[in-house]
């Protein structure tokens, strides 16, 4: 623990000298945002329809016979904006980004690639880790809020099959309900998760040591860790936005 806490502290510390830093790629950064970001579009895109169109099913169902259909707006931006949107993207991120990032690194050690950026005076956090971070950080981001506009749309869509509602009138209720508060749990969500799921990946990949048979090994420990810390910090957050 005292290591991953000493490796966190020093990422930090990069992460401060980010711009002054020559030896860091910026290419290294917008790739890993091409892959996180731009590449999970697709899967990101169905689910938050599929996600979005359920909730409208399920709670006209459930609060169209009770009279409350104005509620399923409320419902809508509760499921969807507190948690799922956050947390579903989160799940996304780890099982391509956060996999690939903690394969990649424990080969590159296992082929002392590490070992050559040390000898010619390159910090491997600095250059390796530090790109990463921010380029997975950013596009948990943007992946979080593509996903509550897909999954708003994927409502309108199912509740046309119900009552005919234009597209305009629909997200003008859905901002209504909207808080000021889900909106910085929207922004929170997403940077502490970015940050939790590229340091456990960054850190498991760098622990390899000799064999590549550590590579598997250590790529498991990060996605465990990073659904763990994920978890552990969705909770974190909900508790002082509810107890607050």
């Amino acid at each position: 623990m005292i290591e991953f806490y000493l490796f966190i502290l020093e990422t930090l510390k990069q992460i401060f000298h980010f711009f002054k830093q020559k030896n860091i790629s910026f290419i290294v950064v917008l790739r890993q945002i091409m892959f996180t970001g731009y590449e999970a579009l697709g899967l990101i895109s169905f689910i938050a329809l599929a996600i979005g169109g359920l909730i409208i099913l399920e709670g006209n169902n459930i609060l169209g016979s009770l009279g409350g259909t104005q509620l399923i707006y409320v419902l809508l931006v509760t499921v969807v904006v507190r948690e799922l949107s956050s947390i579903l993207t989160a799940l996304i991120v780890i099982s391509r980004s956060g996999t690939a990032i903690a394969t990649e690194l424990g080969n590159m050690v296992v082929n002392h690639e590490i070992d050559s950026l040390l000898a010619i005076g390159i910090s491997p956090i600095a250059y390796l880790v530090v790109s990463r971070l921010l380029g997975v950080v950013i596009a948990t981001f943007i992946l979080t809020i593509y996903f509550n506009i897909s999954a708003i749309v994927g409502g309108w869509l199912f509740s046309t099959f119900f009552f005919p509602v234009n597209f305009m009138d629909f997200f003008g209720e859905f901002i209504k309900n909207l808080q000021p508060a889900d909106l910085i749990i929207c922004v929170v969500k997403p940077i502490i998760f970015g940050f939790a799921i590229a340091l456990n990946s960054c850190y498991q990949g760098l622990r390899v040591r000799n064999a590549s048979t550590e590579v598997p090994q250590r790529t498991i420990q990060a996605v465990v860790k990073s659904i763990v810390a994920v978890v552990f910090f969705d909770i974190i957050i909900t508790a002082l936005f509810y107890l607050v």
